[in-house]
This record gives C-alpha cells, sequence and structure tokens, in this order.
C-alpha cells in the first residue's frame, strides 16, 4: 500500500484509512494542507514543478503542501510539509479551509500562511525554481496557463478575505 490518507466526507469528518492513490481515482475527499509563504516585504514565494513531478509538471504555484498524514491536523501537516519543501522550521498559521472540486480529484484544502524570515533551501523533488513576487505581479502569474489550475481557486478565496481588511500573517 502507497501513502495513506484519511477519506472524510463533505463536512470533513474521517470515514475510515485509504490509499492516497485511490482516493484519487475514486474521486474520495481526503485533506490537503497547503501553505503561502510571505517574506518580510510581504512578497510571495512562488515556484516552479519539476518537468519530472507526478502532479502538475513544470507548472507554477503560488503554495507549498500536500496531504495530510493519518491523524494529523492541517497545521501539522502544514508544518511537516514546509520543512520538507523549503527546509523552514515553523508554525503556520491557519486562514482558510474549503472544499476544492480539483483538476484531479476533489479534496478539502486547508490553506495556511507564514512568514519567512529565514533562507530558503527547496527541495529539488518540489522545486525547481523560486523566487518571490510582489502581488501584482503574482496576480499576473496566477492567470497564466501554466499555473496550477487548483491554486487559481485558492488565491482567489485567499484574496476575498485579504480585500476584507484581514490582516495577513
Amino acid at each position: 500500500m502507497g501513502e495513506l490518507v484519511e477519506r472524510v466526507d463533505e463536512q470533513d469528518q474521517v470515514l475510515g484509512v485509504v490509499d492516497r492513490a485511490e482516493a484519487i481515482r475514486k474521486g474520495w475527499l481526503h485533506r490537503i494542507a497547503t501553505i503561502v509563504c510571505l517574506d518580510e516585504d510581504g512578497r510571495f514565494l512562488v515556484h516552479r514543478r519539476p518537468d519530472d513531478s507526478s502532479r502538475f509538471p513544470g507548472q507554477y504555484n503560488w503554495m507549498l503542501g500536500g496531504a495530510a498524514d493519518v491523524g494529523e491536523s492541517y497545521e501539522q501537516a502544514a508544518a511537516r510539509e514546509l520543512s520538507e519543501e523549503l527546509g523552514v522550521h515553523a508554525a503556520p498559521r491557519f486562514v482558510l479551509k474549503f472544499l476544492c472540486k480539483g483538476a484531479i480529484s476533489p479534496y478539502w484544502l486547508g490553506l495556511h500562511e507564514v512568514v519567512i524570515r529565514a533562507p530558503v533551501r527547496p527541495s529539488v523533488q518540489e522545486v525547481a525554481w523560486h523566487d518571490w513576487l510582489t502581488r501584482p505581479e503574482l496576480e499576473a502569474l496566477v492567470r497564466q496557463q501554466e499555473f496550477v489550475p487548483d491554486a487559481r481557486e485558492a488565491f482567489d478565496r485567499y484574496g476575498n478575505l485579504s480585500r476584507a481588511n484581514r490582516p495577513l500573517c
């Protein structure tokens, strides 16, 4: 068996433990934790996925993240993914959660944010290129075809919160 995740329902309640590949294949809901990284100047970390990545190869994203492990909270998963993908140890702050229809399969997306104050050491398995972009630069990139499709919906939802005068980080 491969990577195990918790299968959840439309209210994000656990139904059982399943193989993630099976959850994707059968369209079963599971949990994904993502992190939006900002620097001290408010710029967003944007990265391009490796060309040999199994999901969205060569595409750009403004979030890092992955599936929550069995028994792991969204916040714990976000902190683990941040460490694995950027080599940064921090406690990302929960921002929002929504049911994402997903380009590959549906899932619950828990979005977090963190201000990065140390150098990042991206994992070459997850990040082929990265840079810090201003909000206008990111807004232009999000609408391009080479951007991970699920990240567009998350960006729109995140932007709606920030326009409602929610303090970022």
